[in-house]
C-alpha cells in the first residue's frame, strides 16, 4: 500500500484554472466545424459511434417515458435534450473507469452497456439498484443530490492509493453544485489529486429553480479556481465537444494530474419528472429555442454533409432503435415475482438477531394469511 501526501500547489497563477468565457464547441448548431475550438475533434469512427448511441439512447428515453404513463414505472426523469452529455461523456470512458450517475442519467447507464430492464428496475420500484455495479463499473443511480460525488472521489482516491489505473466520472446537475457534498468532493479531490472528472450538466433548472437563484458565479465552471482545479466550460449540446473534453480530462486524471471540473451547457426538454408541471416555471418559447439546438440534428448534419452517413443508414438505425424499444416494452410488461425475504437477505453480511426475528415474524404472518 502506498501512502500519499497532499499534492503541492502546481501553480501560483489562478488563471490556469479558469474556463473560457464562452462554451467550447467543435460543431455549431448547423453541424459545421468550429475553427480554433480549443479541443481535439474525435475520429470519424467515434463520431459515428456517438450518433448511433444517441439514436438508441433517445428512443430508450422516450420509451421509458411512455412506460411511466402506462404505470409500468413509478417515476422517470427524462434526459431528452441532454443526449450529447449523456452519451458523449460515457463514450469517452475507458473500460476500467467507473461511472457515478444520477437519477436522470439512465441513458448514460444504458450507453455504458447495462441492460435497459436492469436500469429501470430502481425506477419501477424493484429491489436495490437493479444491476451489478462491479460487473459494469457503474455505481447505483444516485437520487440524493451530490452524494455520488463523494462516492466517486472515495473510489478514485482508493484506486490511486492501490496503484490502479482507474478514473471516476461523476455526473451532476446544476442543482447538485449547491450542495455541501459537492464542495467536499471537489476540495478533497483537488487537494489529493484524485483521478476524478466532475461532469456538470447544467440544464438550467433544479426542478423549478433557475440557475440565477442558485449561483452568482459567472459560470459553474468558474468554481474550479477556488479549489485549484482546472475547469472547462463546453457546449453540452455538441456531442463531439463533450467527448473531446471528457476524454482530455480522463487522460489528465490517468496521468496523475488530478481532477477536472467540466460544465456542459444544455437543456432539459421534458419536465423534471412525470410528477412535474414545467409550464408553471418556463414558457414554450424557451423550450422551442433549445429544440433548435438539438444535439442529434447537429451531429447528423455534420456526418451527412461529409458523406459519412446516408438516408439508408439512418433508416436502418431508426429501425434498430424501434426493435429495441419493442423488446423493452415486452420485457417490462412482465410482472416481477417479489420475494419478501429479499427485504432481509442483503442488509448485512451476517444477519443481526433483531433482523432475523423480524424476518421470522413476517414469514409467520405471510403463512397465516395464506392459510386464511
Amino acid at each position: 500500500m502506498v501512502t500519499l501526501a497532499p499534492a503541492a500547489p502546481t501553480s501560483t497563477n489562478p488563471q490556469r484554472f479558469l474556463p473560457t468565457e464562452t462554451p467550447l464547441a467543435l460543431l455549431d448548431a448547423g453541424g459545421h466545424v468550429v475553427a480554433d475550438a480549443g479541443l481535439v475533434m474525435p475520429s470519424d469512427d467515434i463520431l459515428l459511434a456517438l450518433h448511433r448511441k444517441i439514436v438508441l439512447g433517445r428512443r430508450f428515453d422516450s420509451q421509458a417515458t411512455a412506460l411511466t404513463k402506462q404505470g409500468r414505472l413509478a417515476v422517470y426523469p427524462s434526459a431528452r435534450g441532454q443526449e450529447a452529455g449523456e452519451i458523449g461523456a460515457v463514450v469517452a470512458l475507458r473500460p476500467q473507469d467507473w461511472l457515478f450517475p444520477t437519477y436522470r442519467d439512465s441513458m448514460a447507464v444504458v450507453a455504458r452497456g447495462v441492460d435497459p430492464v436492469e436500469v429501470l428496475a430502481l425506477l419501477r420500484g424493484d429491489w436495490h439498484c437493479g444491476y451489478d455495479p462491479y460487473g459494469y463499473r457503474v455505481a447505483p443511480q444516485c437520487t440524493p443530490l451530490a452524494t455520488n460525488a463523494l462516492h466517486a472521489v472515495g473510489l478514485a482516491h482508493a484506486a490511486r492509493i492501490k496503484g490502479e489505473d482507474t478514473v471516476a466520472l461523476v455526473m451532476l446537475g446544476d442543482g447538485a453544485t449547491s450542495e455541501g457534498d459537492t464542495h467536499e468532493a471537489l476540495n478533497f479531490a483537488a487537494v489529493w489529486k484524485s483521478p476524478v472528472v466532475f461532469f456538470v450538466q447544467n440544464n438550467g433548472y433544479a426542478i423549478s429553480v433557475p440557475l440565477s437563484k442558485q449561483s452568482a458565479a459567472p459560470s459553474l465552471a468558474h468554481k474550479g479556481v477556488g479549489y485549484g482545479m482546472p475547469s472547462m466550460l463546453i457546449d453540452g449540446n455538441d456531442p463531439a465537444a463533450v467527448y473531446a473534453a471528457v476524454a482530455q480530462a480522463v487522460a489528465a486524471a490517468a496521468a496523475g494530474e488530478g481532477p477536472t471540473l467540466i460544465e456542459a451547457i444544455t437543456y432539459r426538454i421534458e419536465a423534471h419528472t412525470n410528477a412535474d408541471d414545467a409550464t408553471r416555471y418556463r414558457d414554450r418559447g424557451e423550450v422551442e429555442s433549445w429544440l433548435a439546438r438539438d444535439p442529434l440534428t447537429r451531429l447528423r448534419q455534420h456526418l451527412t454533409g461529409r458523406g459519412l452517413l446516408d438516408e439508408a443508414a439512418i433508416a436502418a438505425l431508426d429501425a434498430e432503435a424501434e426493435t429495441e424499444a419493442a423488446a423493452l416494452r415486452q420485457r417490462m410488461n412482465v410482472d416481477t415475482v417479489q420475494d419478501p425475504a429479499e427485504l432481509f437477505r442483503y442488509v448485512y453480511a451476517e444477519q443481526t438477531p433483531a433482523l432475523g426475528q423480524q424476518q421470522q415474524e413476517l414469514a409467520r404472518e405471510l403463512a397465516e394469511s395464506e392459510d386464511q
